[in-house]
């Protein structure tokens, strides 16, 4: 008998995990693929190596005009992937011997809950019934696979390809085109574009990067389409063929030539053929409903990440995994989700956090906004010749504090933080602008647009 049966071996499943062995709880981790989920083995990490390597890349070819000349730069897409493969690989050691020192039991293979009678949870997994006092259900999100004619052939014949395959090409496609204009497919835009690939972006919506900030977005999307990156709004994509994809738009039918598609139209959440139903867990839209502990309707089972639907980031599972175990301590906590950053790790990297204009517009909030360019930190411009990056800080008038921060530059991913936090504590402006940053930092632009409100 467990204390705990994982299900699902993602950011959510083994952060649960590792906590709740740490407290003492008899844990059992079941995972059919990898250990580490989808963020650490086809998404987070492995994307941002390789958007590592473009950007050291594309550094090397224009260092000029920071006075460093390079001859005959190349990148070698095969030496790339390999190595994002030792860096995943490492990561997932890591995470295994992590899990092993709090002497949590893996199992690999899939896990169907089979019941829950007097108590006890009962999955199986290999043949083999594990029984538990308490259940979490980390089982993520998967792809979105579109019914577009054409689609299906191409996924069978390599052409077509998901967040997993593109991340394995050794070679550069002359011409990639892809469907979806979220976060995936702006970071994939980026390496892809900045390695020689004629990159097509094909988007349903007015506008990408989804439900960021439109004003920042649209500053993002003039800089991809300096860089060469093509974007078609308001489309869809109607067919894809063995050399194209066919799309429509008010302006009529279109084609555009395509030696590998990426889908990238979104993620669903993981929740058929793992039994939720053998137990009766209530699901909406697909994911399973949880409260703000992370507790579904049935007494001690529980859901945390992706297959929540709440929000699709490793951060948010790895928190709401730790929400969850809290809970079943008895300890005293809360999900959170007004200050839930998001990340866009292109170059320039986009970041944003808290409200938007759009959702203030939406509730009726009374605020007023700031918008600065990043040449305001002198850091900024050192290290960027010609940059374009901005803030935008959104204040609430009626409470005088931060509730919304959006970043378009260098370091943007690891400055975010700081505003998050501004609008977790729901500091007054007074309050902030007593806060001292490192000079010189690009975070000071932070302080710099709190002066300017």
């Amino acid at each position: 008998m467990f204390d705990l049966i994982v299900l699902g071996g993602g950011p959510a499943g083994y952060l649960a995990a590792e906590r709740a062995g740490e407290a003492g709880l008899t844990t059992a981790l079941i995972e059919k693929n990898k250990i580490g989920g989808v963020c650490l083995n086809e998404g987070c990490i492995p994307s941002k190596t390789l958007l590592n390597s473009a950007k050291i890349y594309e550094h090397a070819k224009h260092g000029q005009v920071y006075g460093v000349t390079a001859e005959q730069v190349t990148i070698d897409a095969a030496a790339v992937v390999k190595r994002k493969n030792k860096v995943v690989t490492k990561l997932v050691s890591g995470i295994r011997a992590t899990l092993k020192a709090r002497k949590v039991t893996i199992y690999s293979g899939h896990g169907t809950v089979v019941d829950r009678k007097d108590g006890v949870i009962r999955v199986s997994v290999n043949d083999e019934i594990l029984e538990g006092r308490q259940l979490l259900i980390a089982t993520g999100s998967e792809a979105i696979v579109p019914p577009i004619p054409g689609v299906r052939e191409g996924l069978d014949a390599g052409r077509v390809l998901t967040n997993r395959e593109i991340l394995d090409l050794e070679a550069i496609p002359e011409s990639l085109v892809i469907i979806g204009g979220g976060v995936i497919g702006l970071e994939m835009a980026a390496y892809y574009g900045t390695c020689g690939s004629q990159v097509t972006v094909v988007e349903m919506l007015d506008h990408i990067a989804g439900n960021a900030d439109r004003e920042i977005s649209t500053v993002l999307q003039k800089a991809f389409e300096k860089q060469g990156i093509v974007f078609h709004l308001n489309s869809r994509v109607t067919r894809v063929d063995n050399e194209s994809v066919h799309f429509e738009n008010s302006e009529g039918s279109h084609t555009v030539k395509a030696d590998k598609v990426l889908l990238s139209v979104g993620r669903k959440p993981v929740t058929q053929d793992i039994g939720l139903e053998n137990i009766n867990v209530h699901l909406e839209r697909g994911h399973i409903v949880t409260d703000r502990q992370g507790l579904t309707n049935v007494p001690n089972v529980f859901a945390a990440g992706d297959v929540n639907g709440i929000w699709m980031l490793a951060h948010a599972a790895y928190r709401e995994a730790e929400v969850a175990v809290n809970t079943m301590l008895g300890r005293k906590d809360i999900m959170r989700y007004q200050a839930m950053p998001s990340v866009i790790y292109t170059q320039p990297e986009m970041a944003f956090v808290g409200e938007t204009e759009e959702t203030c517009q939406e509730k009726g909030i009374h605020y007023k906004k700031v918008v600065l360019p990043m040449n305001f930190s002198g850091r900024y411009m050192a290290e960027n010749e010609g940059g374009t990056g901005l803030i935008k800080l959104i204040v609430d008038q009626d409470k005088d504090c931060v509730i919304g921060c959006h970043l378009l530059g260098g370091y943007a991913s690891e400055i975010i933080l700081t505003a998050g936090v501004i609008i977790e504590a729901e500091m007054k402006i007074s309050d902030v602008k007593e806060l001292i940053f490192p000079h010189p930092t690009v975070s000071e632009i932070i302080r710099e647009a709190i002066f300017h409100i």
